[in-house]
């Protein structure tokens, strides 16, 4: 299976069978997704491949030993080597067909915002609205 960033630059594949998800809802994934939590999972090496785009890759690490790469041109997250490992991080989001795989864990959900859960009114949209207005009259009821 493929997968692409956002502008289409950074590309990759993934060979044989993909683990399922997990979801992480710690303080960096929410940050660095700018979202809930960071649905993601690995693969080793031999299984992954990149495509195009290596060099448009930027890199960011803290001291405490995280890292995150994403594309310098769209800044989608893409995948990255974990440290000390064969393993390759992999992005949920930016695979075109992730097959049968599925979230099966989430991680840290006791620091999950407390945004993140669903008000008692949540609507749930197949497709999104009609309009702006529309999606801002859902919000205010």
């Amino acid at each position: 299976m493929n997968g692409e960033c956002l502008c289409g630059q950074v590309s990759f594949r993934v060979t044989g069978a993909l683990p399922d998800f997990y979801q992480c809802h710690c303080s960096l994934c929410r940050k660095v997704t700018g979202s809930s939590a960071n649905a993601a999972t690995f693969v080793h090496q031999k299984a992954f491949r990149w495509l195009s785009g290596e060099a448009h890759i930027r890199t960011y690490s803290k001291p405490t030993g995280y890292r995150t790469d994403f594309c310098g041109e769209c800044g989608s997250p893409v995948p990255n080597p974990l440290r000390n490992t064969d393993l390759v991080w992999i992005p949920a989001g930016l695979l075109k067909d992730a097959g049968n795989a599925r979230v099966r864990v989430h991680l840290h959900t006791g620091s999950a915002a407390p945004w993140a859960r669903e008000s008692e009114k949540c609507v749930r949209l197949e497709g999104g609205p009609e309009s702006l207005d529309a999606l801002y009259r859902i919000l205010e009821q």
